[in-house]
């Protein structure tokens, strides 16, 4: 099974961010691994931080709100959706255009030859 990645621009946010009126778009990589844990993707922020997700998730999330453990990922209008991660150092809110992320999740299903539920 092949390795699946993926760039987007997305726009970031922290609690150390908040004061500053409005973000720029910044480069995100999105990455999946079958190999690895074929449950999971990973999304990896500016910097050296990488998350990982489970796949389902980020799926969940694109439909309705959904969140396990540090992670939360929820539908903000019809074109954008956003992934909230928590950690010791804060939180970060993430926000992403809709259909980047469901064109990566459809390769992902692409690469595992599973059907992607829409």
């Amino acid at each position: 099974m092949s390795v699946v990645e993926q760039y987007a621009r997305a726009h970031i946010v922290t609690d150390a961010d908040l004061v500053e009126e409005e973000q720029s778009a910044v480069p995100v990589v999105l990455r999946y691994d079958p190999d690895d844990d074929p449950r999971a993707v990973r999304v990896g922020l500016p910097g050296t931080h990488e998350w990982t997700i489970a796949r389902a998730l980020l799926e969940q999330g694109l439909r309705a709100p959904a969140g396990s453990g540090e992670v939360r990922v929820w539908p903000c209008g019809r074109v954008q959706a956003i992934v909230e991660f928590h950690s010791a150092q804060g939180v970060s809110v993430v926000q992403f255009e809709s259909k980047t992320l469901l064109r990566f999740l459809r390769r992902t299903y692409s690469a595992t030859a599973q059907p992607v539920s829409n």
